[in-house]
């Protein structure tokens, strides 16, 4: 309703694809592909150390480290960088729930409550509403990285981009023409998926990563990192990855976790109340999220059956000086809200919390038959994958925006996918230009980098 209390006017899908078609005349959907740096752009190596801002200093280095092995890792971990470089450019202005992080290694398989497993967007630290264009062009740069990262030429990592645009495309005109409750419900399931293989190669992977996912659990990761002290089982010190903390008493990891089961629905505090924590410890996770405070805790229910809790530090996105801040007060509420937004189902232990100086933090099982691809150079079964994620991110930006609005912007031309993927090439130089950098501030000692070997 208005602000009289008059109900406003139903705007019906017709009509949304119109106003997404006359959007085209401020930004042309070619001029997508046209990008180059801002006037004046801020030195990408001080982006990243400014964004080590209340890091953990000892594990800054194994940031850097991470980030220096190649162009596609570097991408991995300046989502920092990338928001700058797309804020000062105009976008359409239909906004969605963005990812805000959104690279090809941030979607993969997951569990759903039911024990099925799905395919979909995985990582949300950097959620906020903002542009949808932004994610889709992250996830078109972050194919054209990593098929070059595979020996791939550019007319291949063109065409995985373009791929990736043209799925993200289609499955928005599918979504334009149903329901929310059907958009809600919609979701790319593993089997399903392996039933409509093209092949016998395509099927034998799928079943293979299904597999894989499967075996991602609790039971199984829980021999390799847990050891025994006394009568109590403790998480086993493996610096630099995983090592406890003095600070980190039993009776402030329990002060936590009361205010984080307090987020949880009725019904899952029931669950959880049926297992007690037994030890937390730090554990180094990606490449973005290094130096950021992230924990495993160990929760065990009648001293045999093991939970870990993955409980990791949420900050202020990327997002947020170029698109305001969220809705909710509490970073990590906003990730939590942002992944049942955008995700077909959500971990049942999804939570949030303060710890200690007043740090927000947010909750989730660790694993969970989480799974992410491995990146090979098979340029037929990179396309396939580049599809799978342009689909999911539909989804996940159907879910909270205009649908019919988008697809009517983009249209049914290959124009708009052919503008995405030139967008990818360019921006992917860039990459290499910002990594080239980042090795020479390492050289030259203003940058700190560790080294891990495997």
């Amino acid at each position: 309703m208005d602000e009289h209390g008059a109900r406003e006017p139903v705007v019906g899908p017709d009509e949304q694809r119109a106003d997404g078609r006359s959007r085209r005349q401020a930004v042309p959907r070619a001029g997508h592909g046209d990008w180059a740096p801002a006037i004046g752009r801020r030195d990408p190596v001080d982006v990243l150390l400014a964004s080590n801002e209340g890091r953990l200093e000892e594990l800054v280095p194994i940031r850097f480290g991470r980030m220096a092995a190649s162009p596609f890792a570097f991408l991995r971990g300046s989502a920092a960088v990338m928001a700058a470089d797309l804020a000062p450019f105009p976008t359409t202005g239909l906004q969605v729930q963005a990812c805000g992080d959104c690279h090809l290694m941030n979607f993969g398989l997951f569990a759903t409550p039911e024990r099925n497993v799905v395919f979909g967007l995985n990582d949300f630290d950097e959620t906020l509403p903002g542009p949808w264009e932004w994610d889709l062009k992250r996830l078109v740069a972050s194919f054209v990285v990593a098929a070059r990262d595979v020996r791939l030429g550019d007319d291949a990592a063109t065409d995985v981009a373009a791929a990736a645009a043209r799925a993200y495309r289609e499955r928005m005109a599918d979504f334009a023409e149903m329901s929310p409750l059907a958009i809600w419900y919609d979701r790319i399931d593993a089997a399903k998926a392996t039933e409509e293989a093209p092949d016998k190669e395509a099927r034998r992977r799928r079943e293979n990563l299904e597999r894989q996912a499967r075996r991602r659990v609790a039971e199984n990761l829980f021999p390799r990192i847990v050891t025994s002290d006394g009568n109590r089982p403790r998480l086993a010190d493996q610096p630099p990855l995983i090592y406890h903390l003095p600070d980190l008493t039993t009776e402030v990891a329990e002060s936590f976790i009361e205010i984080y089961r307090s987020t949880l629905p009725a019904d899952r505090r029931v669950l959880f109340d049926r297992y007690r924590f037994e030890d937390a410890a730090i554990k180094v996770v990606g490449v973005g999220s290094v130096g950021t405070r992230c924990f495993v805790t160990l929760f065990t229910a009648d001293g045999v059956h093991p939970l870990l809790l993955q409980v990791k530090e949420a900050n202020r996105s990327v997002l947020e000086p170029y698109v305001g801040s969220a809705t909710t007060t509490h970073n990590g509420e906003r990730v939590v809200v942002g992944q049942r937004l955008m995700q077909p189902a959500s971990d049942i232990f999804l939570g949030w919390g303060n710890g200690p100086a007043g740090r927000a933090f947010y909750v989730r099982q660790l694993r969970d038959m989480k799974l992410s691809i491995t990146l090979h150079r098979d340029l037929v079964a990179l396309t396939r994958y580049a599809e799978f994620c342009g689909k999911a991110l539909a989804r996940a930006h159907a879910n909270t925006g205009s649908a019919a609005a988008i697809s009517g912007y983009l249209g049914t031309s290959t124009k708009a996918d052919r503008a995405f993927a030139r967008f990818g090439l360019v921006y992917a130089d860039q990459t290499e230009h910002d990594h080239q950098a980042l090795l020479e501030a390492i050289e030259g000692g203003r940058v700190p980098a560790v080294f891990e070997t495997m």
